[in-house]
């Protein structure tokens, strides 16, 4: 699927101990597990030929680790804006056990005690949007989940909310881009593993 216009890739790094568990993984530094090295070394093979004017990755080691193994550490400029989540009291946390304490509890609508809320996200992928935009060439991004599940939707000019509508498993590909002129931002692929 060809375009005229810039597409920006995003990659979620490869499988964590925790992404696996489930456990809220925003700032805690932890490594990919062997699947996930093994997944983060075939995103080479999937992303082979892709012509970028950048590569950005957040300050994980999770996302540099997945970045390079991916091929691209070399070109790789690291972004703290495009950091998961803050999630505060929840780190380490699943969504199971929050709600156990919690119920009702949505992360998207309600945030984090000690964290980051949807809006401080969202101001974060809106930094990152703009840069983008000036930038108006091909961009490649190694980054978080729900970073970039935030990130995508404020692309469409959604709020930081709706966020909570896409799914983005570990090791898969996204891509953003536009339809017929540069005021009409889209998804032009989602989650492709």
């Amino acid at each position: 699927m060809s375009s005229a216009f810039p597409q920006i890739h995003l990659v979620r790094h490869g499988e964590t101990e925790w992404s696996l568990s489930g456990k809220h993984t925003g700032r805690t530094d932890i490594p990919l597990t062997l699947n996930g090295e093994t997944a983060a070394r075939k995103l080479a093979d999937r992303l082979k030929g892709l012509i970028v004017s950048a590569v950005w990755s957040g300050p994980s080691r999770r996302a540099a680790n997945t970045c390079a193994l991916a091929g691209f550490g070399a070109d790789a400029v690291i972004k703290p804006d495009l950091a998961e989540w803050d999630y505060g009291a929840y780190e380490g946390v699943t969504t199971k056990e929050i709600l156990a304490a919690r119920p009702g509890w949505q992360l998207f609508r309600d945030g984090c005690p000690d964290g980051e809320m949807a809006a401080d996200v969202g101001a974060r992928a809106d930094r990152i949007i703009r840069e983008l935009r000036q930038a108006g060439a091909p961009v490649l991004i190694f980054s978080s989940s729900h970073f970039l599940r935030v990130l995508a939707a404020r692309w469409l000019g959604l709020p930081p909310q709706d966020g909570s509508l896409f799914v983005f498993d570990t090791a898969s590909i996204s891509i953003l881009g536009y339809e017929h002129d540069l005021t009409e931002p889209v998804i032009r692929r989602w989650n492709q593993q």
